[in-house]
């Protein structure tokens, strides 16, 4: 299916609502972390629709999202960490089997490098603290979400699992 038909674009706009929703508005938000449970939405997106669209429309999420409910600024470091999460979890999905091992691998990458490095390192910009003060708080917040991370998208992967790897079965 080609990247940019009305179908598509459709699916996009319904789940850059959902990952804006379940970023913003079911969240525990404090000043460095954040938990929420948008990676639901981009997990599916990504895994349905590929590595690219599923960056796209996690970056357009992030933006629009911040626009509507941020009480600061535009910070473009997390646009970046946003795409980043949508392209793994399409490397790790997209046409793929459904495997728990493959769910750990796909968490435990985006957890690491986007949630512990990269956001560190925007948070440590954005306030102008030092990285290693706040990783602590972020350490916690990792272990916290990795399990709970894996075992929300391998259950989700697995029951959508007919759908996400043969999606001209939605089409019928």
């Amino acid at each position: 299916m080609p990247l940019f038909n009305t179908r598509n674009l459709i699916n996009a706009a319904i789940f850059i609502a959902l990952t804006i929703i379940l970023t913003h508005i079911f969240a525990i938000q404090t000043t460095f972390t954040r938990i929420d449970f948008g990676f639901l939405a981009i997990a599916v997106f990504s895994m349905r629709f590929g590595p690219l669209a599923g960056g796209l429309v996690a970056a357009i999420a992030d933006i629009i999202g911040c626009i509507i409910f941020s009480p600061g600024m535009y910070f473009p470091g997390f646009t970046v960490s946003a795409f980043l999460t949508g392209t793994l979890y399409g490397i790790f999905y997209y046409n793929k089997p459904v495997t728990f091992l493959r769910a750990l691998l796909a968490n435990l990458a985006i957890i690491l490098l986007v949630g512990l490095v990269l956001n560190t390192i925007w948070l440590s910009i954005l306030y102008n603290k030092a990285a290693t003060i706040i990783v602590y708080g972020r350490l916690i917040k990792c272990a916290i979400m990795l399990p709970l991370q894996t075992a929300l998208v391998y259950l989700l992967q697995k029951r959508l699992s007919p759908f996400t790897l043969n999606p001209k079965s939605l089409h019928q």
